[in-house]
């Protein structure tokens, strides 16, 4: 994990499930901030070593890791893995207080994230739906975008802890729209990269150095964080880096699902889905997004 330095922050009780990818570098932040926090992972040993790395505590159910705690931030896979965590007699709102804030950072359909809310809202506890962007590199270096769904009063009180991992974390309506926003987000992510990769493949056709002809372009119009951040390890064929296609599939299939819901026409967002099921279909289920490049 990168060394950042924290805005000072008066240290509260949290509690973070789910401590894969993302969520094991955003705990990190949160006690490096000076945070007590505990942590549930299915899997225990990655509790364990977690606490061996940070310090803190791990429980054994979502219910005992939340009990006391003012806030509790979520990062798990799904829809089904969130309701795991959250709902039943060992799922969060069973352990948490009345007036405690429940922070999830999966992404997620926006029907859960109401359903969520109003669960909470009965058991007298905020629910926010905030996923994230920037991937595992974000989280590793606490520099993560955070779209957030909920109300303002508990947002208030999330944003400077959250702003432990995070550069941006800003509120865009109530219950549902953060994981609305995400799906901007991924319909955008799709469309350039698919771009970039019939970009690299012409260029490299046509007999150019695109290692060059990227950084002269980067200068220009068609700068993106894509091309900046892939565009060179695209043109090597190296495709082991951040966000994998699996990923992508699951939420691009949100994203085609709420469009459906909404009257949307996304004709290039459910195009590019199927290059990625392509992709997956060649054996890249686990190489980065802008392995759409393979298929060309």
């Amino acid at each position: 994990m990168t060394t950042r330095s924290y805005d000072p922050v008066p240290p509260r009780r949290v509690a973070f499930l789910g401590l894969g990818v993302m969520g094991h570098p955003m705990a990190g932040h949160l006690a490096r901030a000076g945070h007590q926090v505990t942590v549930y992972n299915r899997t225990t040993a990655k509790a364990e070593a977690w606490t061996r790395e940070y310090g803190g505590s791990f429980a054994a159910t979502p219910a005992e890791a939340v009990q006391g705690a003012e806030f509790v931030f979520c990062c798990v896979g799904n829809d089904n893995d969130l309701r795991s965590v959250v709902l039943g007699d060992a799922g969060a709102l069973a352990g948490m207080t009345s007036g405690a804030i429940f922070v999830d950072h999966t992404t997620a359909s926006a029907a859960v994230a109401r359903e969520l809310h109003a669960a909470a809202a009965q058991r007298g506890v905020a629910f926010i739906d905030a996923p994230v962007s920037g991937g595992q590199a974000g989280a590793v270096n606490g520099v993560l975008t955070v779209m957030c769904g909920g109300d303002v009063a508990p947002f208030d009180m999330v944003k400077p802890i959250a702003l432990a991992f995070a550069k941006a974390v800003t509120l865009l309506g109530g219950p549902g729209s953060g994981q609305l926003a995400k799906m901007v987000n991924q319909i955008c992510i799709a469309g350039v990269v698919q771009g970039l990769s019939e970009a690299v493949r012409f260029g490299q056709n046509a007999g150019l150095d695109m290692a060059q002809v990227l950084e002269v372009i980067g200068k220009g119009a068609a700068q993106s964080w894509q091309m900046d951040n892939r565009g060179k390890t695209m043109v090597e064929g190296k495709f082991d880096f951040g966000f994998a296609v699996d990923w992508m599939r699951k939420d691009l299939g949100l994203v085609l699902d709420e469009a459906r819901r909404n009257g949307s026409r996304l004709p290039l967002t459910a195009l590019v889905d199927q290059f990625y099921a392509d992709v997956q279909s060649m054996g890249g289920s686990r190489w980065d997004t802008s392995s759409l490049i393979k298929r060309l």
